[in-house]
Formats: C-alpha cells, structure tokens, sequence
C-alpha cells in the first residue's frame, strides 16, 4: 500500500516542475553517459512521457494488455526501491570502513618513520667509524706525496748539477755530440726548478746554464769561422766535429743557428757580389743569364762539398738561393735606376722572361720554406710561406691560344702563387711603363691596320657567327688585349696592370670611334649643321625628311654589322672588365673601370638603330606624302586599301627582313629598331592624317580601313616574312595598338557629325581624350567647317576642360616670354618626334 501512495504521489507532481528537478548541465549529463551508459528510453535527458505512452500503445487494441504494462512498471519501481536501500545502507557501512583503515594507515606512516630515523642515527654512526679508519691513511698518504716530490726534486737537482759540470768539462773538449745529447736533457730538467728561481742556489745553476749556453754557440760559430778560413772552400778542421756541432746549434737558441746561417751564405756569395758588381759589363740586363748560370753552379758545388755538413732540414740550399735572389733584386733594382735611359722592351721582356724562368726553376727546386713574409731569409726553417699578394688562381696554360669562346663571369677563389714568384722579376715593375708604351704603340698601329684594310677592301668580308655578323677585327683587337693582360698580369699584378688598363680603355674608344662610328653610311641630313641623334637641326626644322638618303641593301647589312659588332665589344668589354678584376691585386680592383667605354659602344648601338629607323621612315615617307595629295572629299566609295598603304607595305616587306636577319645574333636590338620605328612613324602618320583636308564621311571611312590595314601590318612587323611565326612582345604590341587606336579615333570623330556641336566636343573628349586644342582644330578643318563652326567648337572644348588651378592663368610679360619660348620648344620637340 505504501508503493501505491507513493505512486500516486509521484502522479500529483506538475510535469514542468519534474523537467526542472531532472535537468543536468551538459557536463554532468555527459559524465553521467560514460559512468552508465542505457539505452533504456527512460534513461535519456529528453525523455517525453506521451512520446513513451505513444511509443507502448500505438493503437486502440494495444490497450488490452495495459494492465500488463502497468504491473511492468511497477515491478520495475519496486526493483528500483530496492536498489537505492541497497545502496544508501552500504555507503553507511563504507563511511564506517574507511575511518577504520584511514587509522590503520597512519599507524603503519609512524611505523615508517620510527625505522628511518633507525636507520639515519646507524649511518652517522657508521661515518663516524671510517673517518677515524681513514684518519692515519690520509696522514700517510699526503707524506708519501711529499716525500716523492721531495725525492724527484732532489733527484732532478743532482742531475741539473751533474749536467752542468759535465756541460762544461765537454765544451772544453768539442764533444759536441754528447753535448747536443746531454745539453737538451739539462734544459728539460732546467724547465722543472722555474718556480723555485727564488731559492739562490737555483738561480745561480739557472745563471750558469745560460752562460754555458751563449759560450758553446760562440765557440761553435767561431770553429766554423776558422775551419772556412783557407782558400779553396773546403773546411780546415775536421769534418765530423762541425757535422756534430750543427746538432748542437740545434738545441741552442734559434739566433745562433740564423747567425751561422747567415754568414756561411755570405760567405758563398762573396764571389758573386765581386763578379756581377754594377760597374762590371756582366751585370747588366742583356747578360742577365750569366748570373742565373753561376748560381746554379755554385749551387751544385755547394751541395757536392757541404750536402753532409749540414742538417737536410736547414735548407741551406734553398737559402743561398733566397740570398742570391734578394741580392739580385736589389742590384737590378740599382743598376736599372741609374741606366733607365738605356732600357728598351725587348731588353726588358728578355730580361724578364729569363728571370721568370730562373724563379719557376727554383719553384720545382725548392718547397720555399725559409721564404720570410718579405721575401728575405726567414728565422727558423719552420717558418710558414708568405702570404701571397697575387690575386688570380686560374691554370693560365691556356691563356697563350685562341680565344675560341667568350669567357663566363664567375667569382674566382684566389690562391697563393708558387713560392719564388716574383722573388727577382717584382725589381722590372716600375719600369714596366716601357712595355705599357710599347703595347699603346702596337695597338694603335693594330688599329690603323684595321682601318687602312677596311678602306681598301670597301665592305669588308663580315664573318658570320651565332646567326650574327660582326667585324672580324674586334675579335683580332679582343685576342690581342687577352694576350697583352695574361703577359702584363704575368709580370706585375699591380700599378702597370692599371696602367694597361687605361691603355685599353683609349683604344677601345678608338675602335668605336675608327672602325665603327666613322664607317656608318652617311645620309645627306648628316652633313652641315649642329647634329641631333644623327640628324641635323636644318632636317629637323622642315616637314618631311624626304632629302635623307636612303640606303642600299648592302649598306642595311654595314649598319647592322656594325651594330653586332658594338654589341659583342660591349659585352666582351664586360668581360674584360672582370677578368683585370680578377687578376689585378685585391686592394686595385676597384679602381678598373669600363663603364665608360661601354657607354661609347651603347651609344654606337643607339645611333645604328637611329640610323635604321631613319632610313625605313624616310622610304615610307613619300607614300604618306601621296595620301595627303588626295583629295579625300571628293571619295565616294568605300574599296580596297589605298595604294599608300601598299606602298608602306611593300617598303616594310622589303627592309625588315634584312634588318631582322642580320641581327638575328641580337634579337634584343631587332626589338628596340621596331619599337623605336612605330614610335616615329605613328606620330607622323597621325600628323599627315590631319594634313588630308577636307574629309568627306565616304573619305573618312576608306581612311579608316587604311589606317586598320596599316595597324594589321604594324602589329605583323617584327614576324614579316619570317619563316617561324614569332608572337610580337607584348611592349611592342600595347605601343602599336595605343597609337593606331588613336589614329581610328581621330578618324570616327571625323565620320560623326558636328550638330550638335557639344555632342560632338563630348564625343572627342571621350574616344580622343586629347586635352591639345591645336590637335582639335586640325581635326576641325578636315571636317571643312567654318571659321565661325570651329571657333564654337573651340569655346565648347576649352569650357569641357579642367580648370587650371589658382594662380597658373595669371599672365606677366615674364610669363608670356616663357610662355612663347616653351612654344617654340614644344614645336620643335614635335618635329623631332615627327622625325
């Protein structure tokens, strides 16, 4: 009965209020779904009472079997009931549970820490217990400690006692070899009583030790000086008693053995300073190999006596010949100064050669070892090699051939040259002026060559190379420069390098100037008057250029040879410009410069371009001269194209090709020409349009399929009889179509009527977009309007235009003047653009 109460209490509560008791954040609903997953419809947060009772009793006759339903539920309630009891007693007993093992666990935590500290109080004690088993073998082992060093100080102290006084008894002896042997051991020992130098009995073995060394390398120069005293360069004295006196130097300081050293060279070279003395007829340049010829002998009979009497790693060969050179070097040096007058190239070259020779020979010969910094004699024969100065590292085996490709630019990494370099030869480098005169000299005569043989043969015969034709002397000058810089770079990578810099620079312009500007084909406008891009002012200042000669296809093919012909001297300029970088000394190099010799051949290439584009505009200017002689108001049917633009056609036809053809090595340039010729020819086709006065509506529409046939042509210009078909660059093609557009416009503004005349102002502005009142005028009169017409017209488009801002409509006599003058520049800026 107290189910059923409750049951029927449970029925009572509002459905709204049951929603809110039973309602859980998400968070916790979730936790819930994965402690207790159901899939019990009763067990889901959104759980709808009718949509369940829907769910059990879809139909009318599923209400039959309600009372089992009921009974269902019910049963499942009490099951329910009883789990809740079952599990709220059990979390009594549990709260009971864990107070009892929460107690035990901290019995068991003082248990624990009962028996650490235990085990702490046994471990001091334990401590406690090794310190004082310790205490007496730390005692004894720091007096062994003592004791051994005390016994090895007192053993190398008898030692340092007994090696001094047997030092001493064997110098007096000349036992040198066992002075080498015990004399090394002495100076180890020495090393050990440093840091007792305070006690006197050290200081003064230390005093004696010093002085024992100075008297035994005394004593050994001074037996070497005696036994080299005689005549006949063989040693007096024993032999094997100087053998084992070097060992002995060999311990010593190193300033000892460098004395020797030093004197024992000099003493091989007295002979050579009395031979080739600067007053003697041998010591001068011509008779240079006499003295690389007794070297080498004396070299050999050095070696022949004294090769065992010296250490192998003393090099004295190899210092004899640093001595001979540095001395070799300093009397050529004199004797050149005093007799520089008598220096001529081929004395200098031979003189160099033989002393460039004589320094590779000593290279092979000798590893350079005892070459100081300065390229004198170093201290010690572990000496590094200098570092060298010389900037270039690249294998110059092949510099003496023909250049048969253009060289890369590319960064070089630069190596030390071969020891001896420039050891004797660096004394020929302030008197290499000589050989700088002598190569300006023969470069102008190779200039002068080129131009008398290219007045002789007219055309000369054009070498083709790379689809490209160039001069075949530029390629002769450029071998020359090659040759003269690999010899120049081979004696001094310095100052003369400069100065043949500046050589080349005069006769690259020379070329430029000899061979190429002055070989141009002249037109009669270049002759007389101030000139302007190759054309005279006197030219310029008329309507057309028709007086401008123009050119036979064999002179189309010079220009355009000649423009090859600057375009690979400017880039071989560049080359050449890196490569006297590369070679000439580091701190040098930014002093070559070529930039203005390759400006001087830019602008050989700018003025054949002029020249091209001259000629082609003067061949279509008497066609455009036939169009303005029509009498365009008198058209009345619309045909074909007009013969003017055949005849432009025809000229295009005939001229690109060559021009294309022949600077097929130069593509770059072949656009420049066509960009340059529409540039021109655009301008003067649009100012001859306005020259056709007066225009019918019937002539305006032939001139506008003429003016689109030529603008046809135009765009097809750089492909014209080409047997590839090229697509025109994109440059070319926005300039061609901007300009003939206008043109098209000019020509539909003529074609519309003029009443309205403000709808014919606004349809100007608008297709033309020409602010230049001048420019609508000219269009007004080939529309033959009145004088009265043009003048409304005129007030309609100066009122359409923008206003000028404050203070620029104020008109001065000073400003009227300047006014005027600009007019007269801005007409004579559009003759030379028309031209």
């Amino acid at each position: 009965m107290a189910a059923v109460a409750e049951e029927d209490d449970f029925e009572l509560i509002d459905d709204a209020h049951l929603k809110d008791l039973l309602a859980f954040p998400p968070e916790v609903q979730q936790a819930i779904d994965q402690v207790l997953p159901s899939n019990d419809p009763l067990d889901r947060p959104d759980f709808n009472a009718v949509d369940y009772i829907n769910q059990l009793f879809p139909t009318e006759q599923s209400l039959s079997n309600i009372d089992d339903v009921v009974n269902r539920m019910r049963l499942k309630i009490r099951r329910l009931d009883d789990d809740i009891r079952y599990v709220v007693r059990g979390q009594t007993n549990a709260g009971q549970d864990g107070r009892e093992a929460l107690e035990e666990a901290q019995k068991a935590i003082q248990e624990l820490f009962r028996r650490i500290k235990d085990i702490k109080e046994k471990a001091e004690q334990s401590e406690q217990m090794v310190k004082e088993i310790t205490r007496d073998i730390k005692q004894l082992d720091h007096a062994k400690r003592h004791l051994t060093s005390s016994i090895t100080t007192l053993n190398h102290l008898h030692m340092l006692v007994g090696g001094v006084d047997s030092l001493e008894s064997l110098i007096r002896k000349r036992q040198y070899r066992e002075v080498a042997n015990l004399l090394q051991g002495v100076i180890n020992v020495m090393e050990h009583f440093e840091k007792y130098m305070s006690i006197p009995q050290i200081r003064q073995l230390s005093d004696r030790m010093k002085h024992i060394q100075m008297e035994v390398g005394q004593q050994v120069i001074a037996d070497f000086e005696e036994a080299f005293s005689g005549q006949g360069g063989k040693p007096l004295g024993p032999y094997a008693l100087l053998t084992e006196a070097c060992l002995v130097l060999n311990v010593l300081d190193p300033k000892y053995k460098k004395d020797l050293l030093k004197w024992f060279v000099r003493l091989q070279l007295q002979e050579y300073l009395v031979l080739f003395h600067e007053n003697q007829d041998v010591a001068w340049l011509d008779k240079i190999d006499r003295r690389y010829a007794w070297v080498k002998r004396t070299l050999v009979e050095c070696e022949e006596k004294f090769g065992r009497l010296f250490p192998s790693e003393w090099e004295v060969s190899e210092r004899i010949c640093v001595e001979f050179c540095n001395i070799t070097r300093e009397e050529l040096s004199k004797i050149m100064a005093k007799r520089a007058i008598e220096i001529e190239v081929k004395l200098l070259l031979f003189a160099i050669q033989r002393t460039t020779n004589f320094e590779a020979l000593l290279a092979k010969r000798f590893s350079g070892t005892t070459l100081g910094d300065d390229g004198s004699v170093a201290a010690t024969p572990d000496t590094e090699k200098p570092v060298s100065t010389n900037p270039f590292e690249m294998d110059d085996e092949e510099d003496d051939e023909e250049e048969k490709e253009k060289p890369e630019v590319k960064t070089v990494v630069k190596t030390k040259p071969p020891a001896f370099c420039g050891i004797i030869s660096r004394c020929f480098e302030p008197h290499l002026q000589i050989y700088i005169d002598a190569q300006d000299k023969s470069l102008g005569e190779l200039i002068d060559k080129f131009v008398a043989d290219f007045k002789a043969s007219g055309h000369p015969k054009l070498e083709t190379g790379d689809g490209g034709t160039i001069l075949p002397s530029c390629a002769d000058l450029f071998v020359y420069y090659k040759k003269c810089m690999v010899q120049c770079s081979q004696l001094s990578t310095g100052k003369p390098l400069l100065s043949l810099t500046a050589t080349f620079q005069k006769h690259l312009r020379e070329y430029a100037i000899k061979l190429l500007t002055n070989n141009l084909p002249k037109s009669s406008s270049t002759s007389g008057g101030l000139s302007t891009g190759g054309l005279s002012i006197s030219s310029l200042l008329k309507d057309t250029p028709s007086d401008i000669t123009k050119f036979t296809e064999n002179e189309q093919r010079l220009v355009c040879c000649i423009l090859c012909t600057a375009d690979y001297c400017l880039e071989t300029t560049q080359q050449l410009e890196d490569k006297l970088k590369e070679k000439v000394d580091s701190s040098l190099s930014d002093k070559i410069h070529l930039s203005g010799e390759m400006d001087v051949y830019h602008n050989v290439i700018s003025n054949c371009i002029q020249l091209l584009t001259q000629d082609l505009e003067a061949s279509c200017e008497p066609a455009l001269i036939a169009m303005n002689k029509i009498n365009w108001s008198m058209v009345e049917t619309v045909g074909d194209q007009s013969g003017y633009i055949t005849a432009i056609t025809t000229h295009i036809n005939k001229t690109v090709p060559i021009i294309r053809d022949n600077l097929a090595s130069a593509r770059k340039y072949f656009t420049q020409y066509c960009i340059k010729f529409v540039n021109s020819f655009i301008p003067r086709f649009i100012n001859h349009l306005f020259k056709c006065k007066p225009v019918s509506t019937v002539g305006a529409e032939q001139l506008l399929l003429d003016t689109h046939s030529l603008k046809t042509v135009l765009l097809d210009l750089p492909s014209i009889g080409s047997t590839v078909a090229r697509k025109a660059p994109a440059s070319y093609t926005k300039i061609v179509v901007k300009g003939m557009t206008k043109a098209e416009m000019i020509l539909k503004v003529v074609m519309s009527p003029h009443d309205p005349p403000q709808l014919f102002v606004d349809n100007y502005i608008k297709l033309i977009a020409d602010s230049d009142t001048t420019s609508f005028q000219k269009l007004l009169e080939m529309k033959a309007l009145k004088r009265s017409d043009q003048s409304v017209m005129l007030d309609i488009f100066r009122q359409r235009l923008p206003t000028p801002p404050a203070g620029e409509g104020t008109h001065t006599p000073q400003n009227a003047s300047r006014e005027q003058e600009s007019s007269r520049i801005m007409k004579l800026e559009k003759l030379i653009k028309r031209l």
